[in-house]
């Protein structure tokens, strides 16, 4: 379970440093950050996957991704005694997340690029892998400074693993090797495994409305193109109690099964009063996407972490809380972190579900996301 998630100059997100449990909310009025906190968590998920650099470009390269403010609000500033203006600045211009588990911590420290050819690709300085929750002097196995890549053995010799590693290249992805640097790859395929639902099509040309060739399916694809697969998939070796029970906790007295026709499976829904079962391509829009929740919630395969972003989109108000049964029930299997301004979904959430749970919410100050009522843990960016 990731228990700190750090982020510093990503747009509005100066300098966030939250401490995590198993069930998280993160809430705030419109333009607070939520966004931005949700981008930057697919941006550590991109870097497993190799595509940091392509992804910080599609939002307009690092220069339109950067903190827009000064390096630093001083108090007179905040009080408005003192104009926001630029200052000395004391430390490079850099983007840098991170995140640290009881095991394992991880940054990364992307800054201005050096090549004029690509002018908006932005370059990785440093990384940094650990034991433990906060980085210190004598825990660090893994250190990338530049093109350079340093392992440090079982006897704490170090040694170098890469020296050429280009700039738009992750030790992540260039330098796990099962033999030698076996903990990047672990932590590697950790971050891969991580999950994001964010506002999944429901319209009526959706992925989700036609019928497919069904195949083992125990994690719903991102786009939802194999629901009913997926459902007929947590059937068969999931829970499929808790299928039934999510449904009929929604939508009293309804139902949910598979039609498969020559390999193609579609889903269809009976519910009280009518004589016939629905399609998906007769579904509500709020039907179909509580359907992709509950298939994405209640996978076989369960990932560490899993991220939703305003699920309750579309959903009718009476929904929510029997959303926030369902995340709930999830977090007992994920670690969750649910991004919502819907106050019943925030409120049926709070203090539900695992042993610990916790609402984090937002709010901006002169530009900057600041994170209320909320003590940041200890935290340690590596240095260039």
């Amino acid at each position: 379970m990731i228990t700190r998630l750090c982020i510093s100059g990503y747009r509005s997100l100066r300098d966030v440093r939250l401490g995590l449990d198993a069930l998280n909310v993160v809430t705030g009025a419109n333009g607070s950050g939520k966004s931005s906190l949700y981008r930057a968590l697919r941006l550590l998920a991109d870097i497993a996957q190799g595509r940091i650099i392509q992804s910080l470009a599609a939002e307009g390269g690092i220069q339109s991704t950067l903190w827009a403010g000064p390096e630093e609000l001083s108090r007179a500033m905040k009080q408005g005694t003192h104009p926001v203006q630029g200052t000395r600045r004391k430390h490079p211009i850099s983007l840098k997340l991170g995140f640290a588990s009881a095991d394992y911590g991880y940054a990364i420290d992307l800054g201005l690029p050096s090549n004029s050819h690509f002018p908006h690709d932005p370059e990785i300085k440093l990384e940094s892998l650990w034991t433990g929750e906060v980085m210190g002097r004598a825990n660090v196995f893994a250190q990338r400074n530049g093109p350079l890549v340093r392992i440090r053995d079982e006897n704490g010799v170090w040694r170098s693993a890469l020296q050429d590693l280009a700039p738009f290249d992750s030790m992540m992805t260039h330098g796990s090797d099962p033999r030698d640097a076996l903990e990047l790859l672990v932590m590697r395929e950790r971050m891969r495994g991580w999950r994001f639902y964010d506002h999944v099509r429901t319209d009526a040309e959706a992925p989700a409305r036609q019928r497919r060739i069904g195949t083992y399916t125990p994690v719903l694809a991102s786009d939802g193109s194999d629901l009913a697969a997926a459902i007929h998939t947590i059937r068969l070796i999931g829970n499929g109690d808790a299928l039934d029970a999510a449904i009929t906790d929604a939508f009293p007295g309804a139902r949910v099964e598979v039609e498969v026709t020559d390999g193609y499976f579609e889903v269809v829904m009976y519910q009280r009063g009518l004589l016939r079962p629905l399609k998906t391509s007769e579904l509500s829009d709020g039907t179909l996407r509580y359907l992709l929740l509950i298939a994405g919630l209640l996978s076989p395969r369960p990932p560490e972490l899993m991220v939703l972003n305003e699920p309750e989109t579309s959903l009718h108000p009476e929904l929510l809380p029997a959303l926030g049964r369902l995340i709930a029930q999830a977090s007992m299997r994920s670690q969750i972190i649910v991004v919502s301004h819907a106050p019943a979904l925030v409120a049926t959430l709070d203090g539900r579900g695992a042993e610990a749970g916790r609402r984090i919410v937002l709010e901006k100050e002169l530009g900057e996301t600041i994170v209320q009522d909320h003590e940041p843990p200890s935290w340690a960016w590596p240095s260039r």
